[in-house]
């Protein structure tokens, strides 16, 4: 027959769940503060239980405020992490270890009060109080480092045990909660004598706990919220100075960033990225008395490319040249491709002559793996600068790109640029008027 006590504290783990899962899941209609604030107020109730409330079950004695509170709220700390993101799982964190300092501040000034009895007998047990406080300090401290632990440990788990949710989850959470066990029981023996079998009576229901609860976070995420958004995760305007920013904001991001904003083919910035970014781009030079050089770049009769070799060699030839112009940038340079077989750069703080020497750089660097990597292909490249040839960023672009034109006509596999011969001014009329483009003093 099964122990009652069992019984219970999957009764509890279960309720524990389905609310704040529910709190969770309710976040897009009600915002993520009732889940927050559901977290903190369970955080009194499970130190308090951790410090006085066992039961007896047979491998030992545990307390339901570690077994099920604690080790939950960990699990769903974990989950609003795959859910959101480390801006939003830090808040809890930094909130729940912000509210205990503040108590243990206010109990050391309340202490210093002459008490008024409110009926005979009715004496407020400071030293209780001051246990309660620093016992939920220390588990906040605890929980700080847990929560780093184990979303870094579910990071790290991921390249080995991404298909295998499940055991991903549960070894994150039993490894974690081992760590925590060991932690809180040392403060809790110092305080109040508990004895050495509740830390191991409490370390294997911990590790029950971390299995019931990775069962009931895949079965949510696989039936309630099967996808999770990208688009939901927005990160402009926000800046993360903190510890979760260096240990996992950094890592998710820097992965996500690898996907939005660039071209699937080649890895580069895509053209939505040269709109969203290129006006700012040239505001932000121009205001600052800076140069902005655009290059736009074209490939050489790469329908041919494709029609005598098929279309993935074509594709190869683009991964292949992104590369090499990639290679060739200044770290500061940004390099997008614009559409088919054209890519841009721009180019902050290069003047019109560095701007030239830049592109003859990249004509070069494409011309030297031309035989080897591109069967055959080489480059075409139009130069403009901001402001000397352009006062607008459409202005820009449209000189860059009538320069390119030029550079086609004129037999392909050259740069044209106001200073096309390196150094000096061009004279004499361009291939093709440039309307767009004023002359550069």
């Amino acid at each position: 027959m099964v122990d009652k006590n069992v019984l219970l504290l999957l009764g509890e783990a279960l309720l524990y769940f389905v609310v704040m899962a529910g709190l969770l899941y309710g976040r897009r209609r009600f915002g993520i503060g009732l889940f927050v604030c559901a977290i903190g107020v369970m955080h009194f109730l499970e130190t308090y239980l951790a410090s006085v409330f066992y039961i007896q079950l047979p491998f030992g004695q545990l307390s339901p405020g570690s077994t099920v509170l604690f080790s939950g709220k960990l699990m769903m700390i974990l989950m609003l992490y795959i859910k959101e993101d480390a801006v939003v799982v830090r808040q809890p964190i930094y909130g729940l270890l912000i509210g205990n300092f503040l108590i243990v501040g206010l109990v050391m000034i309340l202490r210093n009060h002459d008490i008024a009895p409110i009926a005979p007998g009715r004496v407020p047990d400071m030293r209780f109080v001051d246990e309660m406080g620093w016992l939920m300090v220390w588990g906040t401290v605890l929980l700080f480092i847990d929560s780093i632990a184990i979303i870094l440990l579910y990071e790290r788990l991921g390249a080995w045990l991404k298909r295998v949710p499940f055991l991903r989850l549960f070894a994150c959470g039993a490894t974690v909660l081992t760590f925590d066990q060991a932690g809180f029981f040392t403060a809790l023996h110092f305080y109040s004598g508990a004895p050495y079998a509740a830390m191991i009576g409490g370390w294997m229901a911990k590790v029950c706990a971390a299995f019931v609860f990775s069962a009931l976070i895949v079965g949510y995420l696989r039936f309630v919220e099967r996808e999770r958004p990208a688009a939901e995760h927005p990160t402009q305007g926000r800046q993360v100075s903190d510890i979760f920013y260096t240990l996992t904001y950094r890592e998710r991001y820097e992965d996500l960033l690898q996907q939005t904003g660039r071209d699937a083919l080649t890895g580069v910035f895509n053209r939505r990225k040269l709109e969203l970014l290129a006006f700012d781009s040239f505001q932000r030079e121009v205001s600052a008395a800076e140069p902005l050089s655009l290059l736009a770049i074209d490939i050489d009769r790469f329908k041919s490319v494709n029609d005598r070799f098929g279309h993935k060699v074509g594709d190869d030839v683009l991964k292949a040249l992104a590369k090499i112009l990639a290679r060739t940038l200044r770290p500061d340079d940004q390099l997008f491709r614009y559409g088919g077989e054209e890519f841009v750069v721009l180019s902050p703080n290069l003047g019109p002559a560095a701007a030239a020497l830049l592109g003859e750089r990249l004509r070069e660097a494409v011309e030297s793996h031309s035989a080897s990597d591109l069967h055959g292909s080489t480059i075409s490249v139009g130069v403009a600068t901001a402001p000397v040839e352009a006062t607008s960023y459409d202005a820009l672009f449209a000189c860059a790109d009538a320069r390119l034109y030029a550079a086609k006509h004129e037999g392909r596999n050259r740069v044209v640029s106001a200073y096309s011969e390196i150094g000096q001014p061009k004279t004499g009329a361009p291939s093709f008027p440039e309307t767009a483009c004023s002359r550069p003093n």
